[in-house]
């Protein structure tokens, strides 16, 4: 059963062979890149429902990442989870500018990343319910 579909982003391919292990056994869809221009080329083509973010990458940073999420209405709802070795301040607090969902230290605990990502994935399908059923209310004012 196919519980939702995550984007692993991270330079390391060990980091990324791991975390796709774990998460297909747990019975994820799981795509990755290594690096923030190709992740959002993949988004683009075929958006996913969970990303998971490393912070310190080549090139273009996890935070530089979800400024270009952000900025694209047909990407900015995705929930990100930085992964990150740096447990400081100021990254937090520019990814909470940027609308981090959440944070995660590494070395990753399993059981808090498979708690968080369906958390994640949980409060999602509940705003498009709740979208849904908006779109569907009638409007009494409008009615004959």
């Amino acid at each position: 059963m196919n519980k939702g579909r995550i984007l692993i982003i991270d330079d390391d391919p060990h980091a990324l062979e791991i975390l796709t292990r774990m998460l297909e056994r747990e019975g994820y869809e799981c795509r990755s890149a290594l690096r923030g221009a190709v992740a959002l080329d993949i988004l683009r083509g075929d958006p996913a429902d969970v990303i998971l973010l490393d912070v310190m990458m080549p090139e273009m940073d996890g935070l530089q990442v979800c400024e270009q999420l952000r900025a694209d209405p047909s990407l900015n709802q995705i929930p990100v989870m930085l992964l990150t070795a740096r447990d400081d301040m100021e990254t937090r607090a520019r990814g909470m500018v940027l609308g981090v969902s959440e944070f995660l230290t590494k070395p990753i605990n399993k059981r808090e990343l498979f708690t968080r990502i369906a958390s994640q994935i949980h409060a999602q399908e509940i705003s498009r319910q709740l979208s849904e059923t908006d779109a569907a209310v009638v409007d009494p004012a409008k009615v004959d």
